[in-house]
């Protein structure tokens, strides 16, 4: 009976994944609004300790959820440290290179940066989960390259430090998708495991580094601290962080992390045409405006390959016959076998 592990696992219904795919990128537009609000209209000094309100806050809200029964996951053990590494090193890695490359860099560069993540996802994907893409998704995601790349050389906002941070940004981003989506699967952690171990194995690490390199010290001398609009910022923030990370669990739990990072360029398309009339800090320039349309346009076919892909295929179609014609095989095999150890005697001589 072994060969029935050998079942493929049901698929979740297209509503599901539609739902969380909007939902993630619903929440990843908000947050990169308030966080550049924090960060730039404010001029908050100290990235790392909003990324730690927001490690914090979910510590919170999952451990609260948890004493209430609300949500379950596995009590803290040495094992829990060997089912989630690396996730915790490129959680923070991703929260704080994220943050950081938001403080100086305009909302659409950023946005089209960002979509070397794409690139990143579909090379880990192939190197760790042994995935294979047809030429033409290929293409599609060279263009989105070649587009990045053109309006990021006429970018007359350079800024070396965000641009390297929002490129380690993405590794991260990459790094994180690929993994979260094989620790899903980890008996006792689960989708709530997996954003509290996360958060509460790194907050500690991250506080001390904060206190060590002054961080923490510029954060707490802020002068808005009894700003009511500020305060208020910075405390959606840290719920948002949350909403966040609930949100590309939740989308990897329903689609696949190439599907996840797909839905972040959907949604980069919207984020790079709005900051164009809201910031102020988008310096115009007809290379940056045809670079950002390139790669909007091969965001926009990408994401089209991708969804149309995902569609039960007659390939997909067959692949399922063919293993439920193995299933029936290897069951017939092994009633066959029971068969003949019981009754011996019914084998007929040669």
């Amino acid at each position: 009976m072994s060969a029935l592990a050998k079942v493929p696992e049901p698929q979740h219904t297209g509503l599901l994944k539609f739902l969380s795919a909007a939902f993630y990128a619903a929440s990843s537009f908000f947050i990169i609004v308030v966080n550049k609000t924090i960060l730039t209209n404010y001029r908050f000094p100290s990235y790392m300790f909003l990324g730690i309100g927001q490690m914090a806050t979910t510590i919170i809200i999952l451990f609260a959820a948890k004493m209430n029964k609300t949500v379950h996951f596995q009590d803290f053990d040495r094992s829990v440290l060997v089912k989630i590494f690396p996730l915790p090193l490129l959680y923070v890695g991703n929260h704080i290179t994220g943050l950081a490359s938001t403080k100086n860099l305009s909302l659409p560069m950023f946005t089209v940066l960002r979509k070397f993540t794409i690139l990143m996802t579909m090379i880990m994907e192939a190197r760790i989960l042994g995935k294979s893409f047809p030429n033409r998704l290929i293409y599609s995601v060279l263009a989105i390259v070649f587009g990045a790349l053109v309006a990021a050389s006429s970018d007359l906002a350079f800024d070396a430090e965000s641009y390297l941070f929002i490129l380690l940004n993405d590794v991260f981003t990459a790094a994180s998708g690929v993994f979260t989506k094989k620790k899903l699967g980890v008996e006792g952690l689960g989708k709530y495991g997996i954003l509290f171990y996360n958060a509460f194995i790194i907050v500690i690490p991250t506080l001390l580094a904060s206190v060590f390199t002054g961080d923490l010290h510029k954060a707490i001398s802020y002068e808005y601290w009894f700003n009511a609009a500020f305060v208020s910022c910075f405390l959606i923030s840290c719920i948002m962080g949350f909403v966040l990370m609930y949100s590309i669990v939740l989308c990897s739990h329903y689609n696949s992390a190439l599907t996840t990072t797909v839905v972040g360029a959907i949604k980069n398309v919207a984020v790079a045409y709005v900051g164009m009339f809201v910031g102020g800090d988008y310096l115009f320039s007809w290379t940056n405006f045809l670079g950002l349309n390139i790669c909007m346009s091969g965001g926009l076919v990408y994401s089209y390959l991708i969804f149309h892909s995902s569609k039960p295929s007659q390939c997909n179609e067959r692949g399922i016959k063919e293993n439920q014609d193995e299933l029936k095989i290897s069951l017939l095999e092994d009633s066959t076998e029971e068969f003949l150890v019981k009754f011996p005697s019914n084998i007929p001589d040669e």
